[in-house]
């Protein structure tokens, strides 16, 4: 696994003096499952807590809204609302807004062997407290993230293993 994260620059909001933090985080993983079993598994956001570590909490808002709370491995929850963009292969995307605004797409791909996974994150941080974290202790950050999306990972080969319907 190799995680990518691209550094922006960040902006000074003046009248909270909060520094506002953009992150663009990368990864491409393949799997052994075809294209459709993947998509059937990444849109299911309400079963995401049986396969991903850290997603603790998932909560319908709608048909096409979720609230979800992720905590990796620093002790501190995310709070997000996720909106659906696209739901059909080849781009799964959705909207972020809450704790991290922005976007996150997976691209997903054929291969001889299953499915490539080509997943991009682009967020900003938003809040004091994120905002603050975000500024100095940039590389921990970047860590916890790289830490959520190996449970991802492992989470979503196991889960992809199961039997249909299990």
């Amino acid at each position: 696994m190799g995680g990518t994260l691209l550094l922006r620059g960040g902006s000074v909001r003046f009248g909270m003096m909060v520094r506002v933090r953009s992150y663009e985080f990368r990864e491409t993983w393949e799997v052994a499952a075809p294209v459709d079993a993947v998509r059937d598994v990444l849109i299911d956001l309400e079963r995401y807590p049986e396969w991903w570590p850290q997603v603790v909490a998932v909560a319908s808002l709608g048909p096409d809204d979720a609230r979800v709370l992720c905590r990796s491995t620093l002790p501190y929850t995310l709070d997000l609302v996720l909106r659906a963009v696209s739901r059909e292969a080849p781009l799964l995307e959705v909207e972020v807004g809450g704790d991290l605004t922005g976007a996150v797409r997976w691209h997903l791909s054929p291969t001889a062997t299953g499915t490539r996974l080509d997943f991009a994150q682009d967020v900003t941080v938003q809040g004091r407290l994120l905002g603050w974290a975000s500024y100095v202790g940039r590389p921990l950050l970047a860590w916890n993230h790289d830490r959520m999306m190996a449970g991802c990972l492992i989470g979503l080969r196991r889960q992809l293993a199961l039997p249909v319907g299990a």
